[in-house]
């Protein structure tokens, strides 16, 4: 007997690490257990219902474009002979911006009037039966021509009264008649010649190089008026890409300049949230260049159709801002917040506490040491906030996730924590 005790005693100074260790692990799994059977105790954030406003926004880039915007080009290859503003100038209407060398101009605009008036000349002879010289030859020959024929109509009457005495034989008579004719058809053909000397295919022919001489020459005008480029309204300079000397071609940019007192943001939203833009919504906008600023205006078209953009399909809206500090500039990329909806003095809620289930919405409302699931009806939302409208009420409390993110359950037991 004693030999067993020794050899008991024996064994067990030998394996105690091995026996204490192998009693604490089965505690542990029966601790774990017994909490498990009567529930674990979740630390969960937490968060308030408060009262306040809250806003339903779109947010997308946009760019800066002028409202009022005039862009003047090269009219024909030639040189730029002078340029008078700089980017940024504030000008006048009327101002010479820039000049190009027109003497080729000048030179095509005469040859095109020379060519007009001769061209309008023709016009008026045509109308008026031939050229000055041609119409007072024909008046004059016209003149004695009348005066020819009421001479020989004068003949007539008197051989055909002395006929009736037989005092003139009938060839005497016949012989009158015949140059009484002839005096007049002279007469016809020469008031004709005043009236219609021309036929209808020689009258259109001299109109159409009328109408060709008259093209010419507007074109040479506009030609000449484009190479000394003045500002059509006042406004601001904000591109000039060309300098003395330079050669352009037919359609190169000289000079842009805009009212920028008033600019058009145009901006894409993407397709799902179309449909909650209307008229006159409110937009902000902000430019990273000028922190902590921000331009407001209203929503002045919303999109009539959806278009593929890059790889997007968006609809374009538009929007028009005061700047009459001129820190808008053209081109610039701006943040564009549409406000969809806003609401205030409404209880509101962080947007993770609510949760949905069957189209029910949901949050576990903290009630003591235990959570509860409370149905909840809302409203408007943004990226961080939901409005409450029916459900709860200010002040209470809701869980919004447990710490060690296990999911939570009606009646869980939990402990808040910040």
């Amino acid at each position: 007997m004693a030999t067993l005790r020794n050899g008991a005693s024996s064994f067990f100074a030998r394996h105690r690490f091995w026996l204490i260790a192998t009693a604490i692990v089965v505690a542990v799994i029966l601790l774990a257990a017994f909490n498990s059977m009567r529930g674990d105790v979740l630390p969960v954030r937490s968060a308030h219902i408060l009262r306040g406003s809250i806003r339903s926004v779109i947010s997308t880039n946009g760019k800066i474009e002028p409202l009022n915007n005039f862009e003047a080009h090269s009219p024909v290859p030639t040189t730029v002979k002078r340029v008078l503003v700089k980017e940024g100038d504030h000008v006048k209407r009327g101002q010479l911006l820039l000049q190009l060398d027109d003497d080729e101009a000048r030179t095509s605009a005469a040859r095109a009037l020379a060519q007009l008036k001769g061209a309008q000349a023709d016009i008026h002879a045509v109308e008026h039966g031939g050229t000055q010289e041609e119409v007072l030859t024909t008046d004059a020959q016209l003149v004695k021509a009348r005066a020819d024929r009421d001479n020989a109509k004068r003949n007539l009457d008197a051989l055909q009264r002395l006929q009736k005495n037989n005092a003139a034989s009938v060839g005497e008579v016949r012989e009158a008649d015949a140059q009484y004719r002839t005096a007049e058809a002279n007469v016809q053909l020469l008031e004709q010649k005043l009236k219609g000397r021309y036929s209808k295919p020689e009258v259109e022919k001299v109109q159409s190089q009328e109408s060709e001489a008259q093209a010419a020459y507007n074109a040479a005008q506009d030609v000449l008026n484009k190479s000394n480029v003045r500002a059509p309204f006042d406004g601001v300079v904000y591109s000039v890409p060309v300098r003395a000397g330079n050669f352009v071609t037919s359609g190169d940019l000289l000079v842009q300049m805009a009212d920028l007192s008033t600019v058009r943001v145009r901006a894409y939203v993407d397709e799902p949230d179309v449909g909650r833009l209307a008229p006159n919504q409110k937009v902000e906008v902000t430019w990273d260049a000028i922190p902590g600023r921000k331009w407001k205006g209203t929503l002045s078209t919303t999109p009539a159709s959806v278009k593929l953009y890059g790889t997007r399909n968006v609809g374009e809206i538009t929007t028009q801002l005061n700047n009459s500090d001129y820190k808008l500039l053209p081109n610039i990329n701006v943040t564009v917040v549409v406000v969809t909806a806003e609401h205030n003095n409404v209880l509101i809620a962080p947007r993770e506490a609510v949760r949905i289930d069957d189209s029910q919405s949901y949050v576990y409302r903290v009630a003591g040491n235990e959570i509860r699931r409370q149905p909840v009806q809302t409203s408007i939302f943004n990226l961080t906030q939901v409005e409450i409208s029916k459900g709860l009420s200010e002040n209470e409390s809701v869980a919004l996730s447990a710490v060690n993110n296990k999911p939570l359950r009606e009646g869980q037991p939990v402990k808040v924590v910040q």
